[in-house]
């Protein structure tokens, strides 16, 4: 199970950095989109719209006001899935993920990964 997370940091005390983290500790494929390319402590952070293949799950954490840019670029990606991490919420995006029968949930990647609910 592939995931992307999409406003990946390279700074260490950021939660998107924490999830690619202990999403490699629990074993998943990552890749992460930022800003600006960079790297973490397992991998390179993207920039821009790379062409990314079987990807299952994008957890996000992009605020609202910055995910319209990124609408079409997710849903041409075709996951099975959309996490809105806390502060991500979007219902306006959430009605375009229904209508071409993308799942999506509100939940936080960490909790789901140290509950074990990550992959339900």
């Amino acid at each position: 199970m592939r995931t992307l997370v999409i406003g990946a940091s390279p700074k260490p005390e950021r939660y998107s950095n924490r999830a690619l983290l202990m999403l490699h500790e629990h074993g998943f494929e990552t890749e992460a989109l930022g800003l600006r390319e960079s790297t973490y402590a397992f991998g390179s952070i993207d920039a821009g719209f790379p062409k990314y293949e079987d990807i299952d799950t994008v957890s996000l954490y992009v605020g609202p006001k910055n995910q319209s840019v990124y609408y079409d670029y997710i849903l041409g990606l075709k996951p099975r899935r959309v996490i809105f991490n806390p502060g991500t919420e979007n219902p306006e995006f959430y009605e375009k993920l229904e209508a071409t029968g993308i799942e999506y949930e509100q939940a936080c990647t960490l909790v789901l990964l140290s509950t074990g609910q990550y992959e339900s």
